[in-house]
């Protein structure tokens, strides 16, 4: 099964680009994923629970992290593995 989140972070602070950044950059190093940004969002996309493991992960780093609130939202789609 395959997995695609589409996240948008948004950290409430005024230096808000670096921890983005990072957190793209996180994703990135993950091998199995695939990650792909746009202006607004990233996706993420590949097996299912290797994609939800991943962002989970990364999600709990920033938030252990952060001096401010972020905020994730995620959009969640489960599609067929291509055969």
């Amino acid at each position: 099964m395959r997995g695609i989140i589409e996240i948008s972070m948004y950290p409430l602070d005024e230096s808000y680009v670096g921890p983005i950044r990072q957190f793209i950059e996180r994703l990135h190093e993950n091998d199995g994923v695939e990650v792909e940004t746009s202006a607004t969002s990233t996706r993420v996309s590949g097996d299912y629970d290797q994609v939800m493991t991943v962002v989970n992960a990364e999600m709990r780093r920033v938030h252990a992290a952060a001096e401010a609130t972020v905020v994730f939202v995620l959009k969640v789609l489960c599609a067929p593995s291509p055969d």
